[in-house]
């Protein structure tokens, strides 16, 4: 099978400027990303989707290749989808039909090989139409609070915060790592988002999704204690 990863890496970021290329560990944050791609033993193509002229260029340093996005699909309201999209029409174009299709986003770099290959196999494996990597929320949604009228409220009633926290619910977050589906069920859908997900089970550590100044010092940490 043809195994496409697309790496969705626009130059305009908000919470930390150019963080896609900033460097974390040594390295640029895309690096990882792009590293822990090429080293699958199931991906056949890594394609970084980019309107930057800087992240295309590092992003080539590291072994991906490159479509260069419009800017229209570069926007801070732009959708990944849409990137994706872009990416599998051109390179229909160029005779290229993946038959899977993994969206990783730069900002994992804990994310690793191994996790990637899981994922794949998983996919392969079970019947469902796309995979997308979760953890357990670090602490339950169950006693979230919220203000009503100047006062504290709890959001989804009073009976969980008289439960004990191992006895609430447990509940998955989407860590934004892995997201894998079929390019038709891509179409149908317009999204990885589908009636027939399977969950692919991340530690904490490598779900680390890195979208502020802090988040960076937490993964440059682990990264630096892997070394």
């Amino acid at each position: 099978m043809n195994i496409l990863a697309i790496i969705p890496a626009r130059g305009g970021s908000k919470g930390v400027p150019r963080k896609n290329i900033k460097k974390i560990a040594g390295k640029p944050l895309i690096a990882y990303t792009i590293e822990s791609a090429v080293e699958s033993k199931h991906i056949d193509k890594v394609i970084v989707s980019t309107e930057d002229q800087e992240i295309a260029h590092i992003s080539k340093e590291y072994g991906a290749e490159i479509i260069k996005r419009p800017e229209k699909l570069a926007l801070d309201n732009s959708s990944t989808i849409d990137a994706i999209f872009h990416c599998l029409n051109y390179l229909k174009i160029e005779k290229y039909m993946p038959d899977i299709v993994v969206l990783l986003q730069p900002t994992s770099p804990l994310r690793t090989t191994e996790n990637i290959d899981e994922s794949i196999e998983f996919f392969c494996k079970k019947d469902c139409e796309s995979v997308i990597s979760v953890c357990e929320f670090e602490h339950s949604p169950y006693w979230s609070l919220k203000i009503e009228n100047h006062y504290l409220k709890p959001n989804f009633g009073d009976k969980y915060f008289k439960m004990r926290r191992q006895d609430l619910p447990t509940l998955y977050l989407p860590n934004g790592a892995i997201f894998i589906s079929n390019p038709q069920n891509l179409m149908n859908y317009e999204s990885f988002y589908s009636k027939k997900i399977m969950p692919y089970l991340m530690s904490p550590e490598n779900s680390i999704d890195i979208d502020s100044e802090l988040d960076f010092k937490i993964a440059e940490t682990i990264l630096k204690d892997l070394k």
